[in-house]
């Protein structure tokens, strides 16, 4: 099928290098503009650009989708189809009605759950057992059209965003693929969503990374996860901050939310006298190191609390 790609991030990647190997003619690729990255603050071309200027494809790169001008650009490429993957902005209507079946989105959720923009995220931080793709027939709506084809997969329970993140996207480039070809085979069917059981998925900032010690152990571990690799979870011991990377729920244990148990094990008292062993942390100015390693070089004193 003839082809505009729309999408920005790394998620996107492997969706648009599936349509080049299925053998779609991919006629160019949207992305949001070149951003400023690192220390020197030089601009950065987005992932999915580095991708399509690789296999020639013509790149565009508008600051906003709302003008005549954009759409009359992407009208002269004559999709087929739009497929839009974490792309960043919604796309008006005058844009949505051109192709001829319309514009396709790859949703790493089982939606209505988890519309907007960290869907992944927030499955892990909610401590769900099953997550999944979707794509969905877009609307003038935020992740609210018709569903097309759906694909689950369980969410392991030590697994954190990173790593989800990097088996939905290659999921997603499946359930595209397969999509598009049910599309052409005339095979495919339509879904509304509904509103039943809809729920938003923010943009994760780094408010969210201060750890409650009075909430379980599993709701901080399910935290630690969702937040990894970015923002990090985060606390403070002995008077500086610490990243919390990786954890382990462990057994009962009666003391204060916040308490530092005394062992060899850099273990947390947490509410409903739970406790949590940090397994990989960072302490502020110091480098990434095993929990007991860092105890031993930092060890806890007896009033020593977590957040203080």
């Amino acid at each position: 099928m003839r082809i505009v790609f729309m999408g920005t991030p790394d998620f996107a990647v492997p969706c648009l290098q599936a349509l080049l190997d299925a053998g779609h003619a991919v006629c160019g690729v949207f992305t949001q503009p070149d951003k400023p990255k690192g220390r020197g603050y030089a601009l950065a071309p987005p992932p999915v650009k580095e991708l399509a200027l690789e296999r020639g494809i013509p790149v565009y790169q508008p600051a906003t989708l709302r003008t005549p001008e954009t759409a009359a650009l992407v009208a002269s490429l004559l999709p087929e189809v739009i497929v839009v993957v974490a792309y960043g902005k919604l796309l008006p209507k005058e844009i949505l009605q051109l192709p001829q079946h319309g514009c396709i989105n790859v949703h790493a959720s089982l939606l209505p759950k988890y519309r907007g923009a960290a869907p992944i995220q927030w499955a892990v931080i909610n401590g769900d057992e099953v997550t999944g793709v979707a794509t969905m027939q877009m609307d003038e709506g935020l992740d609210t059209g018709d569903i097309l084809l759906v694909e689950k997969t369980k969410i392991g329970e030590n697994e954190t965003s990173g790593e989800l993140f990097d088996r939905l996207c290659k999921l997603g480039a499946q359930v595209l693929v397969e999509t598009l070809r049910q599309l052409e085979a005339g095979t495919l069917e339509r879904r509304p969503q509904g509103n039943e059981g809809a729920s938003y998925a923010p943009m994760l900032s780094r408010e969210l990374s201060a750890i409650d010690w009075s909430r379980s152990a599993r709701e901080i571990h399910n935290l630690v996860r969702g937040l990894s690799p970015w923002p990090v979870a985060s606390s403070v011991y002995q008077g500086k901050r610490i990243k919390i990377y990786q954890t382990q729920v462990s057994g009962k244990e009666s003391g204060e939310p916040g308490q530092v148990l005394p062992g060899k094990d850099f273990l947390v008292c947490c509410g409903q006298n739970t406790a949590l062993k940090l397994m990989t942390v960072q302490y502020e100015g110091g480098k990434r190191m095993d929990g007991s390693d860092f105890l031993r070089g930092h060890p806890a004193l007896p009033e020593t609390r977590m957040g203080f």
